[in-house]
C-alpha cells in the first residue's frame, strides 16, 4: 500500500478540528480504557489499519490484558468485559453501523442503563471521533506501523 497524502500536513486546520474532537473526549470524564476500546473496536468495524495499530498499542501501554485486546472482535462471547464495556461496544457498532438500524432502539435501551445523558452524549462523541480518524486515515492510506505508544498514557494526542 503506497499513501496518497499527508492530510495532517496538507491541511492543519482539519487536523486541528480533529485534535479538538479528542480533547473534549479524553476530558469528557469517561475511563481511558473504555475509550480506548471504543476506538479499537470501531477501527477494526472499519478496517483502519493505522488506527487499530494505534490504538492496540495505546491499550497495552496502559497494561490492557492480551486477552482482552485478541477477543475484543468477539466480545460477545467473552466473559471479559464489563456490562458497561458491553454497552459501549455495542452502541459503538450501532452508531458506526448506523445505516444498518439506524441505532436500534435496545441497543439504546441497554446503553441508557449503564450511561448518564451526559457520558452517552460524551461516548457518542468518541465514536464520531475515531469514525473520523479511520476515514481520514483510511481515505488517504496513512501507513501503520511508526505510531508509539507512550506507557500509561492518560490520553491520546494523535501524533
Amino acid at each position: 500500500m503506497e499513501a496518497r497524502l499527508d492530510f495532517k500536513r496538507i491541511s492543519p486546520d482539519v487536523y486541528q478540528a480533529m485534535l479538538g474532537l479528542e480533547k473534549t473526549v479524553n476530558t469528557s470524564g469517561l475511563e481511558a480504557s473504555l475509550l480506548d476500546l471504543v476506538r479499537l473496536k470501531a477501527s477494526q468495524i472499519n478496517g483502519c489499519a493505522q488506527c487499530i495499530d494505534m490504538h492496540s498499542k495505546d491499550l497495552r501501554a496502559k497494561d490492557e490484558s492480551e486477552q482482552r485486546l485478541y477477543l475484543l472482535d468477539a466480545w460477545r462471547e467473552a466473559p471479559f468485559y464489563t456490562e458497561r464495556e458491553r454497552a459501549a461496544l455495542a452502541w459503538t457498532e450501532a452508531v458506526t453501523l448506523i445505516a444498518d438500524g439506524h441505532a436500534p432502539g435496545e441497543v439504546y435501551k441497554e446503553v441508557r442503563k449503564h450511561f448518564t445523558d451526559v457520558e452517552l452524549v460524551n461516548l457518542t462523541l468518541a465514536i464520531v471521533a475515531i469514525n473520523g480518524w479511520n476515514r481520514l486515515n483510511i481515505a488517504f492510506r496513512t501507513i501503520p506501523g511508526t505510531y508509539r505508544a507512550v506507557r500509561n498514557r492518560a490520553s491520546v494526542l494523535y501524533e
